[in-house]
């Protein structure tokens, strides 16, 4: 399943990232305005009896206060992942040498994945495994900004203008098998806020 070539998932940095991200970074990688612009989008687009999963996530969620049925955080720091007490579980996992989700199928009404996107070398594999886990009428939330770490982004991300960017992750929805509901670009005077909403197909 090939949505990028081989030069547009290349990376600065092809060293191993586990060891990249071994290191704990409790940082919350963008402003307090769209951290805050995030969670509005998660409490209209989700509802409390969802089931998430949180993917390539950290120590925060930004989630609503609103209780979730189950959320199920993902990411490549054991102690960011321990932190978050939103969190019911979750497990280490790098998608970049492994897509394939250690989650039955049908098991989430959402999947969440905020300011990690640009390190998706295999990004249409993933997002499919996206669409699998997720259960009927389930929706994905994908939300980004300018910043990165520019050795882990790949090429294709790093290259492009952040319209681009969100093109390519309506891209990465619909090679997953998904539809694209909504895109989303603020561009205010701080960190620029960039969604894109995908729904499971009917």
């Amino acid at each position: 399943m090939a949505l990028l070539s081989d030069t547009a998932r290349q990376k600065l940095d092809g060293g191993d990232d586990g060891r990249f991200y071994d290191t704990p970074r409790f940082v919350t990688h963008a402003d307090d305005a769209w951290c805050a612009r995030l969670t509005e989008l998660y409490e209209r687009v989700l509802n409390p009896a969802d089931r998430v999963f949180d993917a390539m996530g950290s120590w925060v969620s930004h989630f609503p206060a609103t209780r979730f049925d189950r959320v199920v955080g993902h990411g490549l720091n054991e102690a960011e992942l321990a932190a978050n007490d939103r969190y019911d579980e979750w497990f280490v996992q790098n998608l970049n040498s492994d897509e394939q989700l250690p989650l039955a199928d049908n098991r989430f009404d959402a999947v969440c994945c905020a300011l990690s996107v640009q390190y998706l070398q295999y990004p249409a594999a993933v997002f499919a495994e996206f669409e699998r886990v997720l259960d009927r009428d389930g929706r994905v939330v994908v939300s980004f900004t300018n910043r990165m770490f520019p050795t882990k982004a790949i090429r294709a991300w790093r290259a492009a203008s952040m319209a681009g960017r969100a093109d390519l992750v309506a891209s990465y929805i619909r090679a997953g098998g998904m539809t694209v509901t909504d895109r989303i670009a603020e561009d205010g005077s701080g960190d620029p806020f960039f969604a894109v909403v995908g729904r499971v197909e009917q």
